[in-house]
């Protein structure tokens, strides 16, 4: 008999590893970028959009250590490093673009129904938030 739908999500599973692993966006967008080959730290900060160099090192640091990512460094003048996806790090490519696709074909939906919610909580709270009414004596300052 096979585990019901869902039982790979719960406690000491893998899939939950793997949750782990890539939930962060900056993980996300590392392994994106470096899907079209090996990348410097410098390029890999312009490519991210936003990350800063201690953040995207903090990422690269996890990713090597779960094994998706490996650092070279060349014994050059000035030295060089750079990261690239490893073997493990690659079966995570089709992942990630069905992943991108998925954002951009449905991202302005979700833009829109998070706008439409936050909207509505705005009505909400305006609706909690009692109104005081004016003294009848016309002074509005000791209410």
């Amino acid at each position: 008999m096979s585990p019901r739908p869902g039982i790979v999500f719960l406690a000491d599973c893998p899939a939950l590893l793997a949750m782990e692993i890539i939930a962060s966006k900056w993980s996300m967008v590392t392994l994106f970028a470096l899907t079209d080959g090996p990348l410097r730290h410098g390029e890999l900060v312009e490519l991210s959009g936003g990350i800063s160099r201690k953040v995207l090192t903090q990422t690269l640091r996890r990713l090597q250590a779960n094994g998706l990512v490996e650092r070279h460094a060349y014994a050059e003048a000035p030295p060089r490093v750079e990261y690239a996806l490893t073997d493990l790090g690659r079966t995570l490519e089709e992942p990630i673009r069905m992943l991108t696709a998925w954002a951009r074909e449905n991202g302005e939906a979700v833009v829109t129904f998070r706008e439409a919610a936050e909207a509505a909580r705005a009505v909400e709270a305006d609706r909690a938030t009692p109104v005081k009414s004016p003294r009848a004596d016309g002074n509005p300052s000791r209410l």
